[in-house]
């Protein structure tokens, strides 16, 4: 019997990556299992999608904790006691520490709405459209100390043509998301992902 890799997702909000991923692993059966989902935020619509999913779903409150650090730990200890092999970052609005991409190194993955390295950070959509981007799109990243920096793994385009507007392009952007994200993870999975420095080779 194969071994599926045990995936931890951790959001903060709608969670519409997090159930594309799930429906991914299924209908591609994939080599995986979502096994938890951790969020930072208690009404977060995500944690109804994990509930519908059948998937364990964690809600850890950020005011308990007196930093960023001591909040990753407890977030590290349950991973590490669920024997979680890789972290998927999706839609979560905390800025990881370093002390968490240690633990987790080259095993932490994170989707960004725009072709990194423009647009880092919040509103990407939004920014690319109102500058007048031709082009925007999606990157599949390996995350590491720095925001929306790491080692680039999959990235595709989204043309922004004459009279879209920034709602349309959202969806496209989010439709995108939806396909890359698992084709993404299934590299990883099937072991066609080489990473060294910044090079990132798909074997």
């Amino acid at each position: 019997m194969i071994k599926k890799a045990k995936l931890a997702v951790l959001a903060s909000g709608n969670g519409t990556n997090f159930e594309a991923l799930a429906k991914a692993i299924k209908r591609q059966k994939l080599k995986a299992k979502i096994t938890l989902l951790i969020t930072d935020k208690r009404r977060a619509f995500v944690r109804k999608r994990a509930a519908r999913l059948g998937i364990k779903d964690i809600f850890i409150n950020p005011k308990e904790f007196r930093s960023r650090l001591s909040f990753d730990k407890k977030i590290a200890r349950i991973l590490k006691k669920e024997k979680i092999n890789l972290v998927i970052l999706a839609g979560y609005m905390r800025i990881i520490s370093p002390f968490f991409v240690k633990s987790f190194n080259q095993k932490i993955l994170n989707i960004h709405p725009a072709l990194l390295p423009a647009f880092r950070g919040t509103n990407a959509i939004s920014r690319a459209f109102k500058y007048g981007c031709k082009v925007t799109g999606v990157t599949v990243h390996f995350i590491d100390k720095k925001v929306d920096h790491g080692p680039i793994i999959l990235q595709e385009t989204v043309e922004i043509k004459k009279g879209l507007s920034e709602e349309e392009l959202e969806e496209k952007i989010h439709k995108l998301e939806h396909k890359l994200y698992p084709k993404a993870l299934k590299l990883i999975l099937d072991k066609k992902v080489r990473v060294k420095g910044r090079d990132v080779k798909i074997i």
